[in-house]
C-alpha cells in the first residue's frame, strides 16, 4: 500500500513501485533498451489529468510540465473545502471585475467620456454579479435590486460630458460667451449655479491681433483675419464639444469690425467657414456688459466707482452713481458713460510701442486726456471724485499687468490678480516702473511677455489719462469683463437662478 493519505501525498516520500516492493526511494530510471517503461515510470501516453489525484510526479513529468508551462498537480481536498475554495476564488474574481469598473469610470472621467452611474446598471447585471460569488455567506440572501432608469437630458440642455444628472433628471443648461475684440479672440463656456453666479466650465483665450493696420488703411488686413478666423475655428469646435445650444450663446464683436470698411464681410466670412454668427454690438453695449460682468467686484460701502475697460480699438468708461444702495443690476446705475475711439493697438500704432522715450509716452497721455476732455459727462460724479467712498475699477490686459508685475508673479495667475486693491502710490510706482524697462527687459517679464512688450506702455499711458480726470485713492483689479456680463445678462433674463429651477440645478452642479 503507498504512503498515502486522504488529505494528499507525503512531501517527503515517493511512492515505490508495486513490481519492486524493494526499490528504495529515489529517481525513476529512464527507458530500457527496447524503450519499454522500467519499473515506478508511468505508462507512455499517459495524461496528467488520469493520474491518481495524490500521486507525486517523477522528475521527467515535472520537467515536461515546466516546459508546457502547466500547473503543478492540484492535491485531493475534502468536497466541503472543494466548495469554499470555489467560492472564495469567485469572490475574488467579483472583487477584481469592481476594481476593473471603477478604473474604467476614471480613465472615462479623465477623458471627458460619461462616466456610468450605479443607476444605470441593468438588473440582468446585478443578478449576474450576486449569481457570480457563488453560495458565499454575503450573497446568499441577496436578491437583484431594480435599476433606477435615468431621464434623458437634451443636447441644448447639457452642460458638459460626464457630468451626472441630478436626482430630479436635470441638469443647469451651458451658456456661452465670445468676445471677439481687437486684439483678443476670448470664449467662456459656464452653468449657472448660486444666484447671480455660474461655474466655468470651458474657456479659450488667444491674442490674434484682428486690429493689426486698422488705424493706418481702415481695412482688416489678410493676415489678421487668418489669425483669427482660426481662433473662432476653435471656439467652435469647443461650443460642439460642450453641446451648448446656440439659443444659449452670444457671440459679439467689438471695435474692429465696427470701424472697419471690410468688418461686414469678415463677419460673413467667419459664418462661412467655422458656422459662427457674430454679431457687431455697439459702443454703448460694450460699456453695459463691462458693467454687468464686473459689477461683483465694486465696493459694496461705495458711494461712487468708475469702470473703465481698455481695449486693443476702444476704450469704454462708465460712471457709476451707488448712492441709492446696492443691486444686482449695477448697469442700472450708470449715470454717464463713453467709449475713447482709442486703445492699446492703435495708440501704439500712432506713437511706437517699442521704443518709448519719456516724451513719446506723455504724448500719449495727452492725447488720450484731451478725448476724456470732450466727454460731456465726465464731472456727473464730481462731489465723490478723491473721497474715501469713491475708487476706479479696471478691466483691461493693461490692469491685470499691473497687477500681476506687482505681486512679482512668476507666472501670470488669475486667482492673485482678480479682485486685487492697489493704492494710488503703488499704481503710480509701477506705472513708472514699466515705463523705464526697455523692450528687451518688458518682454522678459514673465507678466508681460512677446506678445504685450510692445502694447503695454500704450496702456498705461491711457489708464494714467484715466487717473488724471478721476483721482481716486484707491484702485481695484478685475480679470473678467465682457463675456461675463454676456453670461450674467443671458442668464438672467432666461430666469436661471430662479428659486424652482436653482434648487435643482444646484444639487446636480
Amino acid at each position: 500500500m503507498n504512503r498515502e493519505t486522504a488529505s494528499g501525498p507525503s512531501l517527503t516520500t515517493r511512492a515505490r513501485s508495486p513490481q519492486d516492493p524493494r526499490q528504495p526511494a529515489g529517481p525513476p530510471r529512464g527507458p530500457g533498451p527496447d524503450g519499454a517503461p522500467q519499473p515506478g515510470d508511468a505508462p507512455r501516453g499517459t495524461r496528467d489529468s488520469e493520474r491518481t489525484a495524490g500521486a507525486p510526479l517523477t522528475k521527467r513529468q515535472r520537467r515536461r510540465r515546466r516546459k508546457a508551462g502547466a500547473k503543478p498537480a492540484t492535491p485531493v481536498v475534502a468536497p466541503a473545502d472543494v466548495a469554499a475554495e470555489a467560492a472564495k476564488g469567485e469572490a475574488v474574481k467579483l472583487r477584481g471585475a469592481r476594481k476593473s469598473r471603477r478604473r474604467g469610470k476614471r480613465r472615462g472621467r479623465a477623458a471627458g467620456d460619461s462616466a456610468p452611474d450605479a443607476a444605470t446598471v441593468t438588473q440582468a447585471e446585478r443578478q449576474g454579479s450576486a449569481t457570480a460569488a457563488g453560495p458565499t455567506r454575503a450573497d446568499s440572501s441577496a436578491r437583484p435590486v431594480p435599476a433606477t432608469p435615468v431621464s434623458p437630458v437634451p443636447a441644448s440642455a447639457s452642460s458638459r460630458p460626464g457630468q451626472a444628472a441630478s436626482g430630479a433628471g436635470t441638469r443647469p443648461p451651458a451658456y456661452a460667451a465670445l468676445d471677439l475684440g481687437t486684439n483678443n479672440c476670448r470664449l467662456l463656456i459656464a452653468v449657472p449655479t448660486r444666484p447671480g453666479q455660474f461655474r466655468v466650465i470651458d474657456a479659450f483665450s488667444r491674442i490674434v491681433r484682428l486690429g493689426e493696420g486698422l488705424s493706418r488703411t481702415g481695412s482688416l488686413s489678410r493676415g489678421a483675419m487668418d489669425r483669427a478666423i482660426a481662433a473662432l475655428s476653435i471656439c467652435a469646435q469647443k461650443l460642439s464639444a460642450r453641446e451648448v445650444d446656440l439659443g444659449r450663446a452670444r457671440l459679439i464683436a467689438t471695435e474692429a469690425c465696427r470701424s472697419a470698411a471690410n468688418g461686414v464681410e469678415f463677419i460673413e466670412q467667419v459664418k462661412r467657414v467655422t458656422g459662427l454668427d457674430l454679431e457687431i454690438v455697439s459702443r454703448e453695449t460694450e460699456a453695459r456688459l463691462a458693467v454687468s460682468g464686473c459689477g461683483s467686484l465694486v465696493d459694496q460701502s461705495a458711494e461712487g466707482a468708475v469702470l473703465f475697460d481698455i481695449g486693443g480699438g476702444s476704450s469704454e468708461i462708465a460712471l457709476l452713481d451707488l448712492r441709492g444702495g446696492s443691486t444686482r443690476r449695477l448697469a442700472s446705475r450708470i449715470v454717464a458713460w463713453t467709449s475713447l475711439p482709442v486703445g492699446v493697438v492703435s495708440l501704439a500704432e500712432r506713437h511706437g510701442g517699442r521704443d518709448v522715450s519719456p516724451e513719446i509716452f506723455e504724448r500719449m497721455i495727452v492725447e488720450t486726456v484731451g478725448m476724456i476732455e470732450r466727454f460731456p459727462g465726465r464731472d456727473r460724479l464730481a462731489d465723490l471724485i478723491g473721497g474715501e467712498r469713491f475708487h476706479l475699477l479696471g478691466t483691461s490686459g493693461t490692469v491685470t499687468t499691473l497687477a500681476g508685475v506687482h505681486l512679482e508673479l512668476e507666472r501670470y495667475d488669475r486667482r492673485q490678480v482678480d479682485g486685487l486693491w492697489l493704492t494710488d502710490i503703488e499704481a503710480d510706482g509701477l506705472v513708472a516702473r514699466i515705463a523705464s524697462w526697455s523692450f528687451e527687459e518688458r518682454v522678459a517679464n514673465p507678466c508681460i511677455g512677446s506678445d504685450r512688450a510692445d502694447l503695454v506702455l500704450a496702456g498705461c499711458a491711457i489708464l494714467e489719462a484715466i487717473r488724471r480726470v478721476w483721482p481716486a485713492r484707491t484702485m481695484r483689479v478685475a480679470d473678467r469683463g465682457l463675456r461675463e456680463g454676456l453670461l450674467t445678462e443671458m442668464m438672467d433674463a432666461d430666469g436661471v437662478w430662479r428659486r424652482d429651477n436653482n434648487t435643482a440645478w444646484r444639487a446636480s452642479s
